[in-house]
């Protein structure tokens, strides 16, 4: 039976929903969800798959040019070789019940993972994010993977996906970051305003408290769209900043990918138990 979109079991399907519907949260509530970060080796894959995690996280590219691969492998750059294909990585998480979230930073790997992919669609009835950088961001570089032809490439193996489109980013501790601007916002709003699917927004954590006004004018626009609030390693940000997102934004539309300590200094503070 082929699952409707956005309906009990496809890959567009709410992750509040998904994860209620199995009883592994109580509420709808973004903070409600946990994530497994860089599932890409095996032994973190293995990690993540016997982990609490509701989402799991990890990074698609090409082996670097002369390799014996030409299939997608698990690995962030600057890595350019693993010891996990996608393929054994996909073999292993279909067992589990936990999310997906596919993470690019080249369109070379897209159409190749999507071919993978769409070998263990019949065994995925659960959702999938397909995440990439599509805008130059705060402190970002140029370095985007090309929205249109990353969008058209999914939307054609798999209409009925949820896409996590992101900007570049970068922080620095000796200066004063600037947030994400309205012509950032603005921009990607008119490239996901034609798209049907749900849509979530990865930003960065040290950079959404001077931005909210930015974004809930961005979360006003559709029901479709959420935020994905994210940590780089050595962001310098606040539990109070986290605080304050979430008294701004509605609960359901924020979800928290975020690293210890401050992870579990958060749900301690509104009240959600970690399992350590």
């Amino acid at each position: 039976m082929e699952t409707t979109a956005g309906g009990p079991g496809s890959w567009s399907e709410n992750i509040l929903q998904y994860f209620l519907r199995n009883n592994h949260i109580k509420t709808e509530d973004g903070a409600q969800i946990t994530w497994y970060h860089a599932a890409n080796h095996k032994a973190q894959m293995n990690e993540a798959l016997k982990s609490t995690a509701h989402m799991i996280e990890a990074d698609v590219l090409l082996p670097s040019e002369g390799s014996d691969q030409s299939q997608p492998i698990m690995a962030h750059p600057p890595e350019t070789s693993s010891d996990n294909t996608l393929q054994e990585w996909l073999t292993e998480v279909t067992k589990s019940n936990k999310g997906i979230k596919l993470d690019f930073k080249s369109l070379a790997a897209v159409e190749p993972a999507m071919m993978l992919l769409e070998n263990v669609k019949k065994h995925l009835k659960r959702p999938v994010w397909i995440n990439a950088d599509i805008l130059p961001g705060p402190n970002g570089n140029s370095r985007v993977v090309d929205a249109k032809p990353f969008i058209d490439t999914v939307t054609s193996f798999f209409p009925d996906v949820t896409f996590s489109l992101g900007w570049t980013t970068g922080w620095h501790p000796e200066k004063v970051n600037e947030g994400y601007s309205w012509t950032m916002v603005k921009e990607m709003e008119c490239i996901c305003n034609e798209l049907s699917q749900p849509v979530t927004f990865p930003v960065r954590a040290a950079l959404v408290r001077q931005s909210c006004s930015q974004f809930l004018w961005l979360l006003k626009k559709s029901n479709r769209y959420s935020l994905t609030i994210w940590t780089g390693k050595n962001d310098n940000y606040s539990i109070e900043d986290l605080l304050y997102i979430r008294d701004y934004f509605d609960k359901k539309q924020v979800f928290y990918d975020i690293l210890e300590p401050q992870n579990y200094e958060f749900k301690q503070a509104i009240g959600i138990k970690v399992n350590l």
